[in-house]
């Protein structure tokens, strides 16, 4: 138990010590007006409190992510806290923060448009494609669950719960953001918070042991914690999806202040949302070997809904049920919103017509090939969402470091991230089934050399800008 109420604390210590540092080295300006004003269109650029844009955030990058992907984490044991906590403070909330801030200093831009100005325009083509088909597919995951546990409260068929939640996908992605989303969000994400607590509560009171720290590797299948535990915890430490959604959000900004509460905070509150659950999960069963064995019986949709009754009784058992409906649909609305905002960036001037109807036709085209893949394998698409989740944080990562060396600002702090990141996705290609499948030690090889690459260029690229900013500074 110390070992997750240490973890919780060195969270908050994060958010309060190196957040108000990553904020010091970005250098924010109330004095600047934010696209929430100077864009207001009431659909998007509208401008909200901060503690609404907190909490829209928060559901908008949690959903489910920091549940089930913490759950599978805690197969590896203790040490899968380790990377939440330190994935979250110097990885993820670095990352959140920047996709957010940076999409506020150049008019709420999308993710790919600042890929294109700080990483080319070749990188931007290839963002475009992995953003949308991630929103797709997050999209599709998390709605075929939903669909399940309505259709089995209430008798209708899945098909019709799928096209019911759809429906309001429709919606909530056309509608203004003010008009549905910021209005029902502070609601959920309430049921999203008070059943965290009651989790942590139950644990806290209770005669289950939650394991402490050990870097024993713990995993049933005896499967290395490199690169896996890095892509089956992404929710919760570092995860490319939430770049995607801040930009949502940086339109409803007021002030640039509020930038760390709203996205460095959001992503410490879904990381102590994951130590929960992943907590919750290595000791509800009695170890790893058991709540392996109960995944593969019942999902983790199941082991949530057994860990819920079972430390909260009745009340944990219909707060299951509202978190397993309710926290997904708020994933794959925001997913499509979005997968319509970067279609409608990338499309620009090159279409012609009513805002409106473009923007309606845009969001129909995302969902149709969703809604086809909400009624596949669950499990096919989740590895490929956590494989091109991984792949697009890097790339932000990336996007934020060559923001800093160009502002000659201190890029260390996403630059080591983003190597790390870069060693995650490349390792995990050359070993993973979805990947290459390559043998563990030849895939090890082959991914840290194509990091050694990078890095090599990253070298290249600080000693190049450190000539290039050194006159400047002087004529400072």
């Amino acid at each position: 138990m110390f070992t997750l109420i240490g973890a919780i604390i060195l969270l908050l210590f994060g958010y309060i010590v190196y957040g108000k540092f990553v904020e010091k080295v970005f250098v924010v300006n109330d004095g600047t007006p934010t696209p929430a004003y100077t864009k207001t269109d009431n659909l998007d650029y509208v401008p909200m409190p901060a503690w609404k844009g907190w909490t829209i955030q928060l559901l908008n990058i949690a959903g489910l992510g920091p549940i089930y992907g913490a759950i599978a984490g805690a197969l590896y044991g203790p040490v899968a806290m380790v990377w939440i906590v330190l994935g979250c403070i110097f990885a993820g909330a670095v990352h959140d923060y920047f996709a957010g801030m940076l999409s506020v200093r150049h008019g709420g831009a999308q993710f790919p448009a600042l890929v294109q100005k700080y990483l080319g325009k070749a990188m931007r083509v290839f963002t475009d494609i992995v953003s949308v088909v991630l929103m797709v597919l997050v999209a599709a995951a998390f709605t075929a669950g939903p669909a399940a546990v309505i259709s089995a409260k209430t008798g209708i068929t899945f098909m019709l719960a799928i096209i019911i939640i759809f429906v309001y996908f429709l919606l909530a992605a056309i509608l203004p953001i003010n008009k549905i989303i910021g209005r029902i969000y502070p609601i959920f994400g309430a049921v999203l918070l008070i059943t965290a607590g009651a989790v942590l509560i139950s644990l806290l009171f209770s005669d289950i042991k939650v394991p402490e720290l050990s870097f024993a590797n713990m995993h049933p299948s005896e499967l290395p914690v490199w690169p896996l535990l890095m892509v089956t915890i992404s929710c919760g430490a570092i995860s490319g999806f939430h770049s995607t959604q801040s930009p949502i959000i940086s339109r409803t900004l007021k002030k640039e202040t509020e930038g760390r509460k709203v996205f460095y905070g959001a992503m410490i509150g879904e990381g102590i949302i994951a130590l929960i659950w992943c907590a919750a999960g290595m000791s509800f069963y009695g170890g790893t070997g058991e709540l392996g064995s109960v995944i593969a019986s019942v999902g983790a949709g199941g082991v949530v809904d057994q860990i819920s009754v079972g430390l909260l009784g009745t009340i944990g058992g219909l707060l299951a049920v509202l978190s397993v409906i309710i926290l997904p649909i708020t994933t794959g609305d925001t997913s499509l919103r979005s997968a319509r905002m970067i279609v409608l960036d990338f499309l620009g001037s090159r279409v012609k017509g009513n805002p409106k109807t473009i923007a309606v036709v845009a969001t129909v085209a995302v969902t149709i090939p969703s809604f086809y893949l909400s009624t596949i394998d669950y499990q096919f698409l989740w590895r490929y969402v956590g494989m091109t989740n991984q792949m697009v944080a890097t790339v932000m990562l990336w996007v934020a470091t060559s923001y800093l060396l160009k502002e000659a600002k201190l890029h260390w702090i996403s630059g080591l991230p983003a190597l790390f990141m870069t060693a995650v996705v490349f390792t995990y290609l050359m070993v993973a089934p979805e990947g290459f499948g390559l043998e563990y030690n030849l895939g090890m090889t082959i991914g840290l050399s194509a990091t050694v690459a990078v890095g090599l260029f990253y070298a290249y690229q600080i000693m190049r800008f450190n000539k290039l900013n050194v006159p400047a500074l002087a004529k400072k």
